[in-house]
C-alpha cells in the first residue's frame, strides 16, 4: 500500500514545482570567422530569430560575441556580415546546465549585387567548402538523440542514404555496396586509426566508438567522389572536428548507463587566458547487461577510454591544440569442463581477445597575413590487437587453435595551407607524411597436418606519402567549381596513384541546386595482407608483398531542392568502377578482397579483380523546426564483383534496397521540462551469403562452402525499429536528462547467416541482436 501513497506525493511535487518554476536563462557565446582564412570577423551581426523582444549582438575585435540571459530552449540564429552570405542555424539548444558556445564561419559574396539571394543553412552545407557531392554535416545532437545511435557516429550514419549496417553487434557500415574497409577516419584534418573498441584486424569499425560526443562538434560525412584532400579510401570519410572547452567557465558532465559511466570536465586554464581544456573519461563493463538478463553471450566484456582537447592561443594570429584519445577493450570466455554441457562446438573453446587504440596529436594554426591560413599537425598513433583460441579435447586438455598479435603504429606529419586568392577563388594544398611501424603474427591450426601453422610473421617499418592541391572557384553566383589532384605512394613496394578530382555546383535558383562529382580514388590493402607467408617445398615466400593499390572511379550526379527553409529534398545517382582489386588467381576462384569485412587474407592474391556499384538515393529531411525533425532516406543499388573466372557475382553487401526513417519530437511539459520521443526504423534487403556443402562439412568436421555458388543466397529482408524516450529537466544550475533506448523494439530475429555445427552435424542459423534496453542518466552543471 505504501507504493500507492507514493504516487500522489510525486504528482503534488511536480505540480507545485511547475507552478513556481522560474524562467531559467543561459548565455549564448561564440566566434565568427572567415570560411577560408579563419580570420576573425569584427562587426558581424548575430540575431536570435523569433525572440521577443529581439535578442542580438555584434562580434568584437576578436570575432567573438555573447548574448546573456537568454531563456533556455531551442532557437534559430541568423548571422550576417557585409559582403558575406547570411548563415542560418535552425536548431540551437540552450540548456541551463552549460553555456552554448559556437564556432562559425561565413562565406564571402563574390559580388555586391547578386542575381538572387541564397541564404546558407548550417545543415544544407558541409563544413569543408571543397565538398561538392555526397557530403553532409552531422551534429553532436544527432549522435545523442537519434534512436539507438548511443553517441556513436558509425551507428548514427545508418540513418543516411546509401549507408547499411553490416552487423548489429558492431558499427561496421557498408557505403553504396562497398566493403566497410573502404572507410577513412579523420580528426582535426589528419588521418587517425580506427577509433573504436573491440576492433577486428583489418576493419574500420568495432563494437562501440571510443570517441565521446563530449569532444565532438559538427563534422562532415562523405560517401563518394571525395575532395582532393582525402586519400587512401574507396567508400567514405568521417571527417571529425573537436570542440573547444569553455574558456570562461568550468563545467562538468556526468552520465551513467548500462553501456558505461562518463565523466567530462572543461574550463579555462586561468581567468586571464583564453585557452581551455576538455577531458572525458568512460568506463564500462558490458557483462553487467548479461547479469540483468540481456542475452549477450558468455563473454566477460570490458572497455574504458579517455579523450581530450587542449586549446592554447599563442598570439593574435596563432594557436596550439593538443588532442588525443585512447581506448582499452577486452573479452574473455572460459569453456565449462563438462562435455554434457556442450550443446554446440563453440562451447568447448577458451578464448581471449583485446584491442587497444590510441592517438596523440599537436596542431599549430597560424594566419599568414589577411589571405592565408597554415595548419601543421604532428600525430603519433597506433593500435594493438591480440587473441587466442584453445579447444578442450575429450580429456579437457587445452589445445591451441589460433594465435593472433597485430601491432601497428604511425607517426604522421601534415601541413595544409589555405589561401584566399580573391573573393571568387581559394586554394588549399598540403602534404601528409606517414612513418609506419608493424609487428604482425598470425598462426592457425591445420586440420590436414594436425598442427599449428604460421600464416603471417613480419616486423619492420615503411612509409607513405600523400600530397594534394585543390582549387575552389566561384565563377558566378550560380556556378562553383572544385578541382584538384591527390597523389598517394606506398614505399613498401613503390605502388602509387595520381588521382584527379572534380566537383561542380550549379545554383539553378534560390531553392534548387545541381551537382556533379568525379574522382579517381585508391587505397592501400589491409597491412597484414602484404606479409602473408607461403611455404612451397620447404621454401618460404611473401607472394603478396608487391600487391598494387585498389582503385576506383566515382561518378555522382545530384539534385537538391529546398522545399522550405527547414525541409530539403535530395536525389543522387552514382556509378563506381573498381579495378586492381586483389583476388585469388585461377579461373575457378571466387574470392575477392572486396567482400572482406575484417582479418587478413593469408593466401596468394593478384590485382586482377573488378567491381561495380551503381544506384540512386533519395533523402527527404526536415531540420529541427518547432521541436520536430525527420529524415527519410532510401536507396536502390546493385553491387557486383568479378575475379579471374570472368563472371559477375553479387558482393556480400548487395542488399539491393534500403529504406530508413528517423524522426523525433520534443514536447515542452510545464516550464523547464522537455519530453522527447525518437524513432528509427530500417527496412532493407538482406545481405548475401554462400550455401554450405553439408556432405563436405560432415566429412571435414568444419564449415565448407559451395564455392561455385558464392553469395547466391540472400538473407531474408532486414527490419529493425528502435525507440528512444527522454526526459529533460532544466534547473537553475544544472540540466538533467533521463533516457531509455530500446534497440530492436519488436524483437525481430534478423538473420545474420548460416553455419555448420559439428556436434549435431546440422546447418544452423545465426541471428542478430535481440531487443536490448539501454538506460542512461545525464547531468550537466
Amino acid at each position: 500500500m505504501k507504493i500507492f501513497a507514493f504516487f500522489p506525493a510525486v504528482i503534488l511535487v511536480l505540480t507545485v514545482g511547475g507552478l513556481f518554476a522560474q524562467t531559467l536563462t543561459q548565455t549564448l557565446r561564440g566566434k565568427i570567422s572567415d570560411q577560408v582564412t579563419q580570420a576573425p570577423m569584427m562587426g558581424a551581426s548575430v540575431i536570435i530569430l523569433g525572440s521577443e523582444p529581439l535578442l542580438g549582438t555584434t562580434t568584437d575585435l576578436d570575432g567573438e560575441f555573447a548574448i546573456t540571459k537568454v531563456p533556455v530552449g531551442t532557437y534559430s540564429l541568423k548571422i550576417s556580415f557585409i559582403g558575406y552570405r547570411d548563415l542560418i542555424l535552425p536548431a540551437v539548444i540552450l540548456n541551463s546546465g552549460k553555456e552554448t558556445v559556437l564556432q562559425l564561419s561565413l562565406e564571402e559574396n563574390i559580388s555586391e549585387i547578386q542575381e538572387f539571394v541564397v541564404t546558407a543553412s548550417e545543415k544544407d552545407r558541409t563544413i569543408n567548402d571543397m565538398i561538392s557531392v555526397s557530403g553532409r554535416t552531422f551534429s553532436v545532437e544527432e549522435t545523442r538523440k537519434f534512436a539507438a545511435a548511443v553517441n556513436d557516429p558509425g551507428r548514427m550514419a545508418t540513418s543516411f542514404a546509401g549507408v547499411v549496417g553490416t552487423d548489429d553487434g558492431n558499427n561496421n557500415i557498408s557505403i553504396r555496396g562497398n566493403s566497410p574497409n573502404g572507410l577513412l577516419w579523420r580528426m582535426e584534418g589528419i588521418d587517425i586509426p580506427n577509433p573504436n573498441h573491440f576492433v577486428n584486424p583489418g576493419s574500420s569499425g568495432g563494437g562501440i566508438s571510443i570517441l565521446s560526443s563530449q569532444l565532438l562538434t559538427n563534422s562532415d560525412f562523405i560517401t563518394g567522389a571525395f575532395a582532393a584532400e582525402y586519400g587512401n579510401a574507396l567508400s567514405g570519410v568521417f571527417d571529425l572536428s573537436l570542440r573547444k572547452g569553455n574558456n570562461q567557465k568550468r563545467e562538468y558532465t556526468f552520465q551513467a548507463g548500462l553501456l558505461g559511466t562518463d565523466i567530462a570536465m572543461e574550463g579555462p586554464f586561468s581567468k586571464k587566458y583564453k585557452g581551455s581544456y576538455l577531458i572525458n573519461y568512460r568506463y564500462s563493463t558490458l557483462s553487467l547487461l548479461s547479469k540483468l538478463g540481456v542475452p549477450l553471450g558468455d563473454f566477460v566484456t570490458n572497455f574504458q577510454d579517455l579523450s581530450f582537447n587542449f586549446f592554447m592561443p599563442t598570439g593574435l594570429k596563432s594557436s596550439i591544440s593538443v588532442f588525443g584519445f585512447g581506448g582499452l577493450s577486452d573479452q574473455k570466455s572460459q569453456a565449462e569442463a563438462d562435455s554434457l554441457a556442450w550443446k554446440e562446438d563453440f562451447q568447448r573453446f577458451n578464448s581471449t581477445f583485446f584491442s587497444n587504440t590510441g592517438a596523440l596529436g599537436i596542431k599549430h594554426s597560424y594566419m599568414l597575413g589577411k589571405s592565408s591560413f597554415l595548419q601543421t599537425t604532428l600525430l603519433a598513433s597506433g593500435n594493438e590487437i591480440g587473441s587466442s583460441l584453445d579447444r578442450l579435447d575429450e580429456r579437457y586438455q587445452s589445445q591451441p587453435r589460433a594465435r593472433e598479435g597485430f601491432g601497428n603504429s604511425k607517426i604522421t606529419l601534415s601541413s595544409v595551407l589555405n589561401t584566399k586568392l580573391s573573393a571568387k577563388a581559394s586554394l588549399r594544398s598540403g602534404i601528409y607524411l606517414n612513418q609506419l611501424y608493424y609487428n604482425m603474427r598470425e598462426s592457425g591450426y591445420e586440420e590436414d597436418l594436425e598442427e599449428m601453422r604460421t600464416k603471417i610473421d613480419a616486423q619492420g617499418n615503411s612509409q607513405t606519402v600523400q600530397t594534394f592541391a585543390q582549387l575552389n572557384l566561384r565563377t558566378s553566383d550560380r556556378l562553383t567549381l572544385n578541382m584538384g589532384l591527390h597523389y598517394l605512394q606506398f614505399l613498401l613496394n613503390q605502388s602509387r596513384s595520381l588521382e584527379p578530382r572534380l566537383g561542380l555546383n550549379f545554383q539553378w535558383d534560390e531553392k534548387q541546386r545541381l551537382s556533379f562529382g568525379y574522382g579517381l580514388h585508391s587505397q592501400i590493402q589491409p597491412l597484414g595482407t602484404y606479409f602473408a607467408r607461403l611455404n612451397q617445398n620447404g621454401e618460404e615466400s611473401m607472394p603478396n608483398k608487391n600487391l598494387d593499390l585498389s582503385k576506383s572511379h566515382h561518378l555522382v550526379l545530384g539534385y537538391d531542392w529546398s522545399l522550405s527553409p527547414y525541409v530539403r529534398l535530395k536525389v543522387e545517382t552514382y556509378y563506381q568502377h573498381l579495378y586492381q582489386i586483389p583476388v585469388k588467381p585461377g579461373s575457378g576462384e571466387t574470392y575477392s578482397i572486396i567482400n572482406q569485412q575484417w582479418g587478413f587474407m593469408s593466401e596468394p592474391l593478384v590485382n586482377a579483380g573488378l567491381g561495380k556499384n551503381y544506384g540512386v538515393e533519395l533523402t527527404l529531411e526536415q531540420f529541427t523546426y518547432r521541436n520536430l525533425y525527420f529524415l527519410l532516406s532510401g536507396s536502390l543499388y546493385n553491387s557486383l564483383y568479378q575475379t579471374e573466372e570472368k563472371v559477375w557475382r553479387n558482393t556480400r553487401f548487395n542488399g539491393n534496397a534500403n529504406l530508413t526513417f528517423t524522426g523525433g519530437k520534443e514536447f515542452n511539459w510545464r516550464k523547464n521540462r522537455v519530453f522527447g520521443v525518437n524513432i528509427k526504423a530500417i527496412y532493407a534487403g538482406g545481405l548475401r551469403d554462400t550455401p554450405i556443402d553439408l556432405e563436405a562439412s560432415l566429412d571435414r568436421g568444419e564449415t565448407v562452402y559451395e564455392q561455385e555458388e558464392t553469395f547466391e543466397i540472400r538473407n531474408p529482408a532486414y527490419f529493425r525499429a528502435d525507440l528512444r524516450f527522454s526526459y529533460k529537466v532544466n534547473k537553475p544550475r544544472s540540466t538533467r536528462i533521463w533516457a531509455l533506448d530500446i534497440q530492436n523494439a519488436t524483437n525481430r530475429k534478423n538473420v545474420f547467416g548460416s553455419y555448420f555445427e559439428p556436434l549435431s552435424g546440422e546447418i544452423k542459423t545465426a541471428y542478430q541482436a535481440p531487443l536490448i534496453p539501454v538506460l542512461s542518466y545525464r547531468v550537466e552543471f
